[in-house]
């Protein structure tokens, strides 16, 4: 039997449960919820999970849609699901924890006795280090963004590469290779020894269908790889950038952007414009470098020195 929180479930059955991380104001306890799909032969372990970041729900939808297809039956290994991490901010539709305005992914490996933030990743963190593989589902916040998968342990990590073929299986197309912030899981769970990705699923107010797609699909790519499912996984290349030329707005106004996400943009092609009211171009704003056109803000008003768009840079395929 393997157990998560109130989960147990034995080989060839899948149960759901809570993993107890705290009580709320009034005193009633706080239960993430959390799933085990135990398969029926022996293998491997993979861990999941979403909406570290409360308002990133893309990763709630995957879940949503792949826990009723999974069949126990013809799984080999298990799979430890944790649903909703940053219950606080889901909640109240935040980015971060509103008890102690901590964006919850950099808060890992996380601490028992710590702040609400700390306490809810050192137990995720200790049932994600239980797995021979992580996924951390997120999404671009509520900004537009193309549907990509992050490697954060850093190029000389000695799991680089491990870390690169599981981005590799997930398949979204697109993969972001640069050392991340201290405390994201996709950080400090590679340091334990495990693979782990930081797959980034579009950006949306609310579930994105073709984001959420996307990332079911990946999750289904990972569990034939790695010899969860017996079926052939797809293993297509991958554009891989190693990093990012952010713009910001130089006058107050309106945007109006030239490429679409995705696009390939050179060196001193236009990115924006910024306009007036009433259409009069005030600003026009050109790349830096050659790269993929990778993020955008989502609403066309903007104050001058406010963030605008996201370049890929130092594109290259694997």
């Amino acid at each position: 039997m393997t157990s998560l929180g109130t989960a147990s479930a034995d080989p060839g059955e899948i149960d759901t449960g809570r993993l107890q991380v705290g009580e709320t104001r009034d005193g009633s306890p706080v239960g993430l919820p959390v799933a085990v799909v135990n398969g029926r032969d022996d293998g491997d372990t993979l861990y999941l999970q979403a909406a570290s970041d409360g308002d990133e729900l893309n990763g709630v939808g995957v879940l949503n849609r792949l826990v009723p297809e999974l069949d126990p039956q013809q799984l080999r290994g298990t799979i430890l699901l944790v649903g909703i991490v940053n219950y606080h901010g889901f909640q109240v539709a935040e980015h971060r924890n509103p008890l102690d305005d901590t964006k919850l992914n950099r808060a890992f490996p996380g601490e028992e006795t710590g702040t609400t933030s700390e306490r809810i990743a050192a137990a995720t963190f200790e049932a994600a280090t239980r797995a021979d593989l992580i996924l951390d589902l997120h999404q671009g916040s509520t900004s537009r963004m193309i549907d990509e998968t992050r490697v954060r342990c850093g190029s000389r990590h000695r799991l680089h590469d491990d870390c690169l073929e599981l981005a590799k299986a997930f398949g979204c197309g697109y993969v972001l290779d640069q050392k991340g912030p201290d405390g994201q899981l996709a950080r400090a769970a590679p340091d334990e020894g495990i693979p782990t990705i930081d797959p980034e699923l579009g950006g949306a107010v609310g579930w994105d269908e073709s984001s959420i797609q996307a990332g079911l699909d990946g999750v289904w790519n990972v569990l034939k790889h790695y010899d969860f499912l017996a079926e052939q996984a797809t293993m297509a290349a991958q554009t891989r950038a190693g990093g990012f030329d952010q713009y910001g707005a130089p006058a107050g106004g309106l945007i109006r952007f030239e490429p679409d996400l995705g696009d390939r943009v050179e060196s001193g092609e236009t990115l924006f414009t910024v306009t007036d009211v009433f259409g009069s171009v005030k600003e026009r704003v050109s790349a830096d470098s050659s790269g993929i056109f990778w993020r955008t803000r989502r609403l066309p008003q903007v104050g001058t020195g406010e963030y605008v768009c996201s370049v890929g840079t130092d594109v290259d395929s694997y």
